[in-house]
């Protein structure tokens, strides 16, 4: 990278340290009971004391990671076994699948409806598992990761709440978070099960879901991984694409393959290119490969998700690669996100604004504010800058 890695350095770390974890430390942590109550609004006034698994199991990876790379940190580790402790406890039901939704105390609220509840868990038990060492918690992720991984394959298989269930689809986000969380154990392990099951997401993503032709990655395919018709065969969320493909450069780096990084950094350039909006900035949410009415909802809007993707995406690609079209569109969605998106200089963000960049507070996903991909997105930008030493993904 040509910029000064020093003052990156400095901006990112007063972020996090300054803005974001004051603002959940205020407003989200359960210090009680353990866990992360996310129901909230953009201020962070509560709406309901219910907790989300995939909250909990984002909570507990970030807590564990800052403590883990950061600099040991009590306060991050304190919470990181409470959350812990709270999933094990009450996350799960008698057969083993993970609750979408629980009360504050643990009582469940929506069962088993999604695998993405699981997925979480395990990303957030294996990273604490790196920290104390807990064999609980690495049963618990291994034990999750192999019930997930097969019931992806099942016939009739729909448990990808909050996306809608539809039989016989073959959705991107699963290849895609099974290909991050594989890998996350297969380094905690070392165990050749794990390796082989990243394996098997990374070639699905890259043989199935990535379509040179149209230049995108497509979202939904038929159970045989067949085109769908326009629509819904042709959806495409640029964020998703751009998150992806940094999963697949972190894979692709262990295995020094610097053939696939570059294969997965000029994928994620489609998606920067054709998800900025030319008129007012910004990424869309969904856009479509054919340039027709896009199939997802909210497709215009400009949610804060996908512009951390790309600002972690970006320094990534510039510090494996030195192309300089990373540097240039880092540059821009720097400029636009953190003009549009804090709440206050150097703060948490909003996380959801209409095309023209103004904020919104329609229900996008989740009734959450996510506590999740924006400290995610500085977590890794530090450990870029900290160097090869510390960036062991």
């Amino acid at each position: 990278m040509s910029r000064d890695r020093a003052a990156l350095r400095d901006f990112y770390s007063r972020l996090l340290f300054d803005g974001i974890l004051p603002f959940w430390f205020e407003h989200g942590v359960d210090r009680e009971l353990g866990g992360v109550m996310s129901c909230m609004t953009e201020e962070g006034d509560r709406t309901s004391t219910d907790k989300y698994l995939w909250s909990q199991g984002r909570w507990l990876w970030l807590c564990a990671r800052i403590h883990n790379r950061l600099g040991a940190r009590p306060e991050m580790l304190e919470s990181a076994r409470k959350t812990a402790e709270f999933l094990l406890r009450h996350g799960r039901d008698p057969e083993g699948r993970w609750y979408f939704a629980v009360s504050r105390e643990g009582e469940p609220r929506v069962g088993p409806v999604s695998v993405f509840s699981d997925c979480f868990a395990i990303y957030g038990l294996g990273e604490y598992y790196r920290a104390v060492q807990d064999p609980a918690a690495i049963e618990a992720a291994i034990a999750a990761f192999r019930r997930v991984r097969a019931r992806v394959d099942e016939p009739g298989f729909t448990e990808v709440a909050p996306d809608a269930a539809i039989p016989g689809r073959r959705r991107h986000s699963v290849p895609m978070i099974l290909l991050e969380v594989a890998n996350e154990l297969a380094q905690t392990t070392g165990e050749r099960e794990f390796e082989e099951a990243a394996d098997e997401a990374a070639d699905r993503i890259l043989r199935h879901h990535v379509s040179p032709e149209l230049g995108v990655v497509l979202e939904y395919l038929d159970w045989d991984y067949r085109p769908l018709p326009p629509g819904e065969g042709t959806a495409v969320e640029p964020g998703h694409a751009i998150e992806s493909m940094w999963f697949l450069m972190h894979w692709a780096r262990r295995r020094d393959r610097r053939d696939l990084i570059a294969r997965a950094a000029e994928v994620m350039r489609w998606h920067i290119e054709k998800g900025w909006d030319p008129e007012f900035g910004g990424l869309f949410l969904g856009i479509d490969a054919l340039g027709g009415e896009p199939y997802v909802k909210n497709a215009t809007k400009k949610v804060w998700w996908p512009h951390t993707e790309a600002l972690y995406g970006l320094i990534l690609t510039s510090e494996l690669l030195e192309v300089p079209w990373a540097e240039e569109w880092y540059q821009r969605i720097h400029d636009w996100s953190f003009s549009h998106f804090p709440l206050r200089e150097g703060g948490e963000w909003r996380q959801r604004l209409d095309r023209e960049g103004r904020p919104v507070s329609d229900l996008i996903a989740l009734p959450v504010k996510d506590p999740f991909h924006l400290a995610r997105a500085v977590i890794l930008i530090l450990e870029v800058l900290a160097g090869p030493g510390t960036n062991r993904t």
